[in-house]
């Protein structure tokens, strides 16, 4: 019976921390002599769920020294912070949507692109520190793939990199601009246009979440090896087996090797008797 008890505590104390980050949004920093009069309860049990919205980083607090007490002690108040601030609903999507469909309407699809590319510029150069440290070190694009997940992540996007067979995939779990992205591909496209740019290669974009997958993959081909089992080319073909391309005879050494071709052609016409006279 203790056992099963502890959801409901549990489910009580997260609904008391959410009402004291309400009070915070709505009324501004506060002691915590002020919230627990605002909620009903004791000083000592609004602190403890202070202290445990201070260790996840939800709620800060400050010392400030206010006018009315003097030269006393320093009023300790306890203010939202912006990670407390984003547990709350936001309408973000809606305005950006409102925002492009304006764009559109007004400047067409290369308007839109032109604001996808300017949002994601500060991605670009805040990734291409870390993709440059990969870079410094002479690492192949699927190295700097691996570079680049890490930074990704620091922006929220959950990346992971491998080495696959042809090359290697950089992952996406997350996408901040999902359900904008799904009505304006163009916000996909610059994005993969700026992973080419940093991994330093054409990549092919594979999956979207905007598109209802559960991932974005994007495939990053490894180097191309060709093949050198042609032979050595001679004087007139230096180079051999490492050549694309073949170099064509003049006229004068087309006529000079035409006996050469036919030769092969006549020798082995024969004749009926020397028919009869080969051995089975």
């Amino acid at each position: 019976m203790e056992h099963a008890a502890r959801p409901s505590v549990t489910a009580d104390d997260r609904r008391t921390r959410d009402r004291v980050t309400g009070l915070l949004l709505e009324h501004g920093p506060q002691t915590a002599t002020e919230l627990a009069a605002r909620l009903g309860v004791s000083p000592a049990a609004v602190r403890r769920h202070l202290d445990a919205l201070v260790s996840t980083g939800r709620v800060d607090e400050r010392l400030t020294r206010e006018a009315h007490r003097g030269r006393g002690r320093p009023a300790r108040r306890f203010h939202l912070t912006d990670a407390g601030r984003e547990a709350f609903p936001h309408a973000y999507d809606d305005l950006a949507l409102t925002a492009l469909r304006h764009v559109a309407e007004t400047g067409g699809p290369d308007a839109v692109r032109a604001v996808a590319e300017r949002q994601l510029a500060g991605l670009e150069e805040r990734c291409s520190t870390a993709v440059a440290r990969a870079t410094s070190r002479g690492g192949a694009p699927v190295d700097r793939a691996q570079a680049l997940a890490g930074a990704l992540t620091a922006e929220g996007y959950a990346a992971t990199a491998s080495a696959i067979s042809g090359g290697g995939q950089l992952c996406q779990h997350h996408c901040p601009v999902a359900h904008v992205a799904a009505e304006f591909p163009q916000l996909c496209e610059v994005e993969t246009a700026v992973i080419g740019r940093l991994v330093g290669t054409h990549v092919q974009r594979l999956a979207t979440i905007a598109h209802g997958d559960g991932v974005c993959t994007t495939h990053i081909p490894g180097p191309v090896h060709r093949s050198t089992s042609a032979p050595a080319g001679g004087p007139d073909h230096p180079g051999g087996g490492n050549r694309t391309t073949t170099a064509r005879p003049v006229l004068g050494e087309r006529a000079a090797r035409l006996p050469a071709r036919t030769a092969p052609s006549t020798s082995t016409s024969s004749t009926p008797g020397d028919r009869e006279r080969t051995p089975a």
